[in-house]
């Protein structure tokens, strides 16, 4: 029997309460152990703010979104002495391992902590599906779905005005979620940050299908895009602790640009938070279940410094290095198919 911490960090995602669940059920069915939750990420974990995780207070979670302990994208090295309190932290609640759930931000603090010799086993999580080390993470299927409900609904709107209408989605480093909503929803034109783009290319296509009659387009962009001649588009300055811009907005920028250069009359969306939100599909649900359950037979066993990951259709663990590896951006193969259906 094992006293163990969680903790969910960086942005909320759906599916973070189907991992809490899982790890807290097997955890004590199988192994008897006892938990505790720290609440809004590493802010609570440097406080020592932590509340009872049973299996009372897991009950009913699995199809919320959000997380029921509370997150933020507090960075432990930025803080005075953050390893020597997180220690210390962990000393006083007589705590024998962590699991932290979250993504490259997060399991990076994580990564450090288990150099230093705190025992970590670390579940991925991030809806941009760019971690390294895993071929999926929870969330992402669902803010694909969502992205793509939005782009069907844009869909009509944009052909009965004959519009140009701009989605903006998440996308900090790659472009899986533009790529797959844009490819399940039609759209005409996709953004990615992978591939910079030429706007006055842009600009050509969509003359192109208007001159062939089709007088209205999707131009699905992810945030982190950025032309070939420019810097991120952002209409904010701000950085987080991690040093990360605030993103959002390059969808207000194009439409100025496509309208000015084409003449067409065009509009945006940022979906933003939305696509964060609400109820995770039941992919997510079942693959943050089968994270947690991984997640707690590893710390069970004393395999730390690991990090649960989806390899194929087997839940397998990695080395938590391999998740702070370079972020995975999208896959070649997957654009080429995606451009086969643009313009």
């Amino acid at each position: 029997m094992a006293r163990i911490g969680l903790l969910t960090g960086g942005g909320d995602c759906p599916g973070l309460n189907a991992v809490i669940r899982a790890v807290v059920r097997k955890g004590i069915n199988a192994y008897g152990h006892e938990f505790v939750g720290f609440k809004y990420g590493w802010a609570g974990v440097l406080k020592a703010d932590v509340i009872p995780l049973t299996h009372e207070t897991t009950r009913g979670i699995l199809h919320r979104g959000g997380t029921i302990l509370g997150t933020s994208r507090t960075n432990v090295f930025k803080e005075e002495d953050g390893l020597e309190r997180v220690q210390a932290s962990l000393r006083d609640l007589e705590l024998d391992a962590l699991i932290p759930i979250g993504g490259e931000d997060t399991l990076g603090v994580a990564g450090k902590l288990s150099e230093a010799g705190v025992p970590v086993v670390g579940v991925p999580k991030t809806i941009d599906n760019d971690l390294a080390g895993t071929d999926f993470t929870f969330g992402f299927q669902t803010a694909v779905q969502i992205a793509t409900d939005a782009i069907d609904r844009l869909h009509t709107t944009a052909e009965s005005h004959n519009r140009v209408i701009v989605v903006e989605v998440m996308g900090r480093h790659a472009g899986w979620i533009a790529a797959y909503s844009g490819l399940a929803g039609g759209a005409d034109v996709v953004l990615v940050p992978e591939r910079p783009f030429d706007i006055e290319d842009v600009c050509e296509r969509l003359r192109r299908r208007h001159a062939q009659g089709r007088n209205f387009s999707i131009v699905v962009v992810a945030e982190g895009a950025t032309p070939k001649d420019g810097g991120l588009m952002s209409e904010f300055e701000t950085t987080d602790s991690f040093g990360h811009v605030r993103l959002g907005g390059i969808a207000i920028q194009l439409e100025r640009e496509i309208e000015a250069r084409t003449g067409f009359e065009s509009r945006m969306t940022i979906l933003g938070h939305v696509q964060r939100g609400g109820t995770p599909l039941a992919y997510d649900r079942v693959l943050g279940s089968r994270f947690g359950v991984e997640a707690i037979d590893a710390a069970s066993e004393g395999d730390y410094g690991k990090m649960v990951a989806l390899r194929g259709t087997d839940v397998v663990r990695v080395p938590l290095a391999e998740a702070l590896a370079e972020p995975k951006l999208l896959d070649p193969k997957m654009w080429e198919t995606a451009e086969v259906f643009f313009g």
